[in-house]
């Protein structure tokens, strides 16, 4: 294979990876890969690209050095071109993250479909799309990332429906480029959907819905690629011109990084940054008189103390939270930051929402039942395992296991008030369940805000330092008969 490679005059070889999601070490391992590629190839015949999600606040070192540890990895690999996921885009703010991308970063950021709401252009560190030379070949790239519109106008930025934009992109570099790639982060579905209706693509490579294409699809003409999730594989594309046709020859693949040791220079950047964000985060929050449990299957202390924040925090009738989003409880005596970081990893959102009563009543009668209290979840910002039952602030629930299922809520009580099916009310809770996620007619409400750029640890931190809730946090809000 590398022989027939080698015999062509123009040749490039794209290193691609995608969703890494702060799994660090598989980063040192492909940063040996491409490392290893430059040396067989040269360094003008190898491209490294990053699809996204490379960033994950559930991890210490990302979290303590907001991004900077994944910047620092990213450089120390070679990628000459990245495109933002969303857990780069709705993570951190755009103050964040041009001060990773503006000042610290050394290859370029694309995206053609973001751009900030005040001026409605891309800041001075991001492009839509731009064109690379190597090895002759003039390599045209676009990014693009899913369009949570309603989320990324919040923090300042404005996005726009993707396939258009790299319709405008892919016409603006057809006669400056002699390979189109795209750098998607928008999920397999609309990768198809490029490769169907945009033309002028020969290649896409993807990530988002974490798809593994260990054998690269052929839609229309086009190419499309993916490395799975993790950096457990990185992407692979032999890129070859075919002078009679004048048009580019791809071969594609994924390399598993599992037998590969991390390169050295990037394992030394991973224990820098473990160390200085294990001294960030040992930051004191609070100071505990009592410990407060937590326990995913049943009511406990710490899940409703984060009920009651979301109500607080979202000024709303009902606080309401899966249990299963907190890992652990914490311990009397000093609380730390890590701490909240290790029992709360989960990026997710406070929101708050309008929604029936009958709605709301059949969340509750779910919460009941073992099929979901212990239903694994992934995805959608969570980073636990199970769902979990249902912990409530502003309301009491009183009920009957020996009822059967959907039918075991005897009586609910809201301030003091009857539970009216028909009403509409509003309830502090969390991004999540807008996306049909667990407990899914919660995603059946009238309206929903969000909040951010707070994570839900954010509102147990000040909790806290509530004496109030710390106190009430310990009774019972849900009654067996």
């Amino acid at each position: 294979m590398r022989d027939n490679f080698e015999s062509l005059e123009k040749k490039v070889v794209l290193m691609h990876s995608n969703d890494i999601h702060s799994r660090l070490e598989n980063a040192a391992r492909i940063a040996s890969i491409i490392a290893e590629e430059r040396r067989t190839w040269g360094a003008d015949r190898v491209l490294a690209v990053d699809c996204g999600d490379h960033m994950d606040r559930m991890r210490q070192e990302t979290e303590g050095s907001e991004g900077l540890v994944n910047v620092r990895l990213l450089q120390e690999a070679g990628y000459e071109a990245v495109t933002l996921g969303n857990n780069e885009g709705l993570t951190y703010t755009p103050e964040v993250l041009a001060s990773l991308y503006g000042n610290v970063a050394e290859f370029g950021v694309i995206c053609a479909n973001m751009a900030l709401s005040e001026s409605g252009e891309c800041p001075d560190w991001m492009s839509p799309s731009r064109v690379l030379r190597k090895n002759g070949l003039r390599i045209g790239l676009i990014g693009a990332t899913a369009n949570f519109c309603e989320f990324y106008e919040l923090l300042g930025w404005k996005t726009t429906d993707p396939l258009e934009a790299i319709r405008v992109q892919a016409e603006r570099l057809k006669d400056e480029s002699d390979v189109i790639i795209v750098m998607s982060h928008l999920g397999i579905a609309l990768d198809r959907t490029i490769a169907e209706e945009i033309p002028g693509i020969h290649l896409i490579v993807g990530g988002h819905t974490h798809h593994l294409l260990e054998e690269p699809l052929l839609v229309n003409g086009a190419m499309i690629c993916a490395a799975g999730k993790f950096g457990d594989y990185v992407g692979r594309v032999e890129i070859t011109w075919d002078e009679d046709a004048s048009r580019p020859v791809l071969r594609g693949s994924c390399v598993p990084t599992g037998a590969f040791s991390g390169k050295e220079e990037a394992e030394a950047c991973i224990s820098s940054y473990r160390e200085s964000s294990r001294l960030k985060l040992g930051r004191v929050a609070a100071v505990l008189k009592e410990p407060l449990p937590s326990n995913a299957a049943k009511e406990n202390p710490l899940a409703n103390l984060l009920a009651a924040g979301l109500r607080r925090w979202t000024n709303a009738e009902i606080g309401l939270v899966n249990a299963g989003q907190l890992l652990g409880g914490l311990a009397k005596g000093d609380v730390t930051a890590g701490e909240l970081h290790a029992i709360c990893p989960s990026p997710i959102n406070p929101c708050r929402m309008s929604i029936r009563g009958s709605k709301l009543r059949t969340a509750l009668e779910q919460s009941l039942m073992d099929s979901y209290i212990h239903k694994p979840i992934k995805g959608f910002g969570f980073r636990g395992e199970v769902l979990g039952t249902l912990a409530i602030d502003g309301m009491t629930v009183t009920y009957d296991m020996d009822r059967p299922d959907l039918d075991r809520i005897m009586q609910i009580v809201v301030n003091g008030e009857a539970f009216d099916d028909d009403r509409l009310y509003a309830v502090g809770s969390i991004d999540m369940f807008s996306f049909k996620v667990g407990y899914e007619s919660l995603a059946e409400a009238e309206s929903f805000q969000f909040y951010l750029p707070e994570f839900i640890r954010d509102v147990i931190e000040r909790e806290l330092d509530h004496s109030e809730s710390l106190m009430s946090c310990r009774e019972n809000r849900w009654h067996r008969r």
